[in-house]
């Protein structure tokens, strides 16, 4: 669902590991760690950070501009409001902003009573910080048929996607979690995208 995170239809170009990067990552997680201490000023500097990513994610899944910017509003009401669950050893900043919008987005949608199905290309929208995954799993059809066909996969295509699109994990992050070359990850991602297109089709 980066970073490679967050990115729409294809998988995105890897994108080096800088210092630069790495210092930006620090700040933002330092500043949301202060945002849990209810700094305002904080809250403003996540904002200046990411609003831009943020906004894309709940464009995509809304489609609608002008709810995509209320629903971005919503998310930094939740994100002043929950700071305090973010937890960097489980993730990273970025990637527990970024869940918090899907799932923002994915509510709206469903507020709107919208009937066409979210198409493969957002699967990585597909996340849930519920502390029991598979209740809302039941409760939504969209999600079951992803994961219905992420069983159909061969076992490391399927840990692959999930690491990327549900964790947000980079190649390099999914290479060394699991041992291997960073191009057996991308052919690994590649194929078993192609494969849970196919499935989904059918289970339309």
């Amino acid at each position: 669902m980066s970073i490679r995170r967050c990115f729409p239809g294809r998988l995105p170009r890897e994108r080096p590991v800088t210092p630069a990067s790495e210092s930006r990552r620090a700040d933002l997680q330092s500043a949301l760690i202060r945002v849990a201490q209810q700094d305002r000023e904080a809250l403003r500097t996540v904002y200046a950070m990411t609003s831009a990513k943020l906004h894309g994610v709940c464009l995509r899944i809304c489609t609608d501009r002008g709810a995509a910017e209320d629903v971005l509003q919503n998310v930094y009401l939740k994100v002043w409001q929950r700071a305090g669950s973010f937890d960097p050893a489980k993730a990273s900043a970025i990637a527990w902003l970024c869940a918090i919008a899907r799932n923002a987005a994915i509510d709206w949608r469903r507020s709107q009573r919208y009937e066409d199905p979210l198409p493969v290309d957002l699967a990585e929208t597909l996340v849930d910080d519920a502390a029991d995954p598979s209740a809302a799993l039941a409760q939504d059809g969209e999600r079951a048929q992803i994961f219905h066909c992420l069983e159909e996969l061969e076992p490391a295509r399927a840990s692959a996607i999930r690491a990327g699109f549900f964790q947000g994990l980079s190649y390099p992050e999914i290479a060394d979690a699991m041992d291997k070359p960073v191009g057996t990850v991308k052919s690994w991602i590649r194929r078993g995208l192609m494969q849970l297109k196919e499935c989904l089709s059918r289970e339309q």
